[in-house]
């Protein structure tokens, strides 16, 4: 059932999966996930190469190459469950796909190992997952503006994410934030971001650890007055966090964003919107539209 589900997502997202792999960071990782399937059934190469089939094929996987394939498989399914992406179900592939073509070129030859191991390394740090340019209504803070943003008017609530531009996580939740932000920014709900990778000050006076092993990142926070009313994840007294998934429903329910959104609603004719307290967003449908009807029911002008 769950590959069924995975193939019926892969081809509902074909169209939008074909414009990522033209980016070179996808063409990379794409290349990189079929080396050793290139390499084992490439016509005057794979001849040369060690195999433990009783045949002698030497073109045709091995059973422990097989086993290695099918736990992969099973690997890459177990961590997609907990996916809430398309780019998280991708980067998942990508990444498990070259632990195992690690394990299979050692295997085949110490010396194509250290190759395709050297090539891991510099593909992990001279290239980085595209960044999302999306249409958002999203602030930007620095370590000098959050402060003075979140307590200048008492009766806005802010849900600010505290991020990392080097997380892929963050990288990923991005654009269901940007999505998010489109559907229930007001005059009194904004939505704002700080990269407290960036800014470390900011990261210590919030309390949210940027350690890959604290896992904190991303982290959403409610403020009304300056002041925080929650935040997700929760983190347990060893400063770890709770185990929580960044997906659109969680953040709609745990953060009530639809009453939040129907009470902030009233503040508009107080309040108005002010054109530079806004990004302007436009896309291919146009402009977004603010209305008095709930996010579901939002439209946009043609």
């Amino acid at each position: 059932m769950g590959l069924i589900t995975g193939v019926c997502t892969f081809l509902y997202h074909l169209p939008q999966i074909y414009r990522w792999l033209l980016k070179p960071y996808y063409i990379a990782s794409f290349l990189m996930t079929i080396a050793f399937l290139v390499v084992r059934k490439a016509p005057g190469l794979c001849e040369h190469l060690a195999s433990d089939r009783e045949d002698g094929n030497s073109c045709d996987f091995d059973w422990r190459e097989l086993e290695i394939l099918m736990f992969l498989s099973a690997i890459v399914m177990m961590k997609n469950r907990r996916a809430i992406t398309l780019e998280q179900h991708i980067g998942n592939l990508f990444m498990f796909s070259k632990v195992a073509n690690v394990i299979l070129f050692f295997r085949l030859d110490i010396r194509l190992g250290i190759l395709y191991l050297t090539l891991c390394v510099v593909f992990v740090m001279t290239c980085k997952p595209p960044i999302y340019m999306g249409p958002e209504y999203i602030k930007y803070f620095s370590d000098k503006t959050i402060d003075e943003e979140l307590q200048r008017d008492t009766r806005i609530t802010w849900i600010v994410e505290f991020y990392a531009n080097w997380s892929s996580d963050c990288q990923s939740f991005a654009p269901v934030f940007a999505d998010l932000s489109l559907k229930y920014n007001c005059a009194g709900l904004r939505f704002g971001k700080v990269d407290i990778g960036r800014y470390g000050e900011v990261s210590q006076k919030y309390k949210v650890s940027t350690s890959p092993l604290a896992k904190q990142l991303p982290s959403l926070l409610l403020f009304q007055g300056g002041r925080e009313l929650m935040r997700r994840p929760m983190v347990d007294k060893k400063g770890r966090a709770v185990s929580w998934t960044f997906n659109e429903e969680n953040i709609i329910r745990e953060f009530n964003l639809n009453e939040l959104f129907h009470k902030s609603k009233k503040l508009n004719k107080s309040l108005g919107f002010k054109e530079n307290d806004f990004q302007g967003v436009e896309d291919n449908e146009g402009l977004y539209q603010e209305t008095d009807e709930f996010p579901n029911q939002s439209k946009k002008l043609k």
